[in-house]
């Protein structure tokens, strides 16, 4: 439908700053757009990556483009001029955590400038999806999982807590950090940055519509 392309056009229209996050090599059809807003220092832009393996892709993110795809889209977007960052998210433990410093290195080499992560979260009605998955998908590694990720949970499956909920606590969640910090310093990603620009903002002639006709 071109929704996003169409609000990415309102931003560059506009001179409003953006951040994009997505799994879908599908951005890159709007780089003419990105490339505008970025000549601007207006948007950036990361591709989410939860693992390098195609086939564990395919049974759980089954409509999301394939790893190969995301890097090439991070690649298209870097060599355009657009910032571009990798999140590596969901991080699950005892599944794909282990892949954390491939997943950043492979990004810092087709053009990444930025890194980030999230611990799997589980909130609500998503626990029992996820567990219902894993015990199908992966029964002989379901419980090596669920059991680390009690082990960044204070032994639950989830957390809400706010400063706790996006990096877990505990031995195994300094862990992960501490292996992400590293894998960052060595592929040289996350340098301080200039903010987006505010400045630019415009206001096109024609005026606020009435709310009564």
């Amino acid at each position: 439908l071109e929704l996003t392309r169409g609000c990415l056009e309102v931003f560059l229209r506009h001179r409003n700053p953006v951040s994009v996050i997505t799994k879908n090599y599908l951005v890159t059809r709007d780089l003419d757009l990105l490339a505008g807003l970025a000549e601007r220092n207006l948007v950036t832009v990361s591709i989410s990556i939860t693992t390098l393996r195609p086939e564990l892709v395919a049974i759980m993110e089954p409509r999301t483009s394939r790893p190969d795809r995301r890097l090439a889209a991070i690649e298209t977007l870097a060599t355009a001029g657009v910032p571009v960052g990798v999140m590596v998210a969901p991080v699950i433990p005892g599944l794909t955590d282990a892949e954390l410093p491939a997943i950043v290195a492979a990004a810092a080499d087709r053009g990444a400038v930025r890194a980030g992560y999230i611990m799997l979260r589980l909130p609500g009605p998503v626990e029992g999806l996820f567990v219902d998955w894993l015990k199908r998908e992966l029964p002989d590694r379901a419980q090596k999982v669920l059991r680390r990720i009690r082990l960044v949970r204070g032994g639950r499956l989830s957390d809400s807590r706010f400063g706790k909920r996006m990096r877990g606590e505990g031995v195994w969640a300094q862990t992960v950090a501490d292996m992400f910090k590293l894998a960052c310093k060595r592929a040289g990603l996350n340098a301080p940055r200039a903010p987006l620009s505010t400045d630019q903002f415009r206001r096109l002639p024609g005026g606020q519509l009435a709310l009564w006709a």
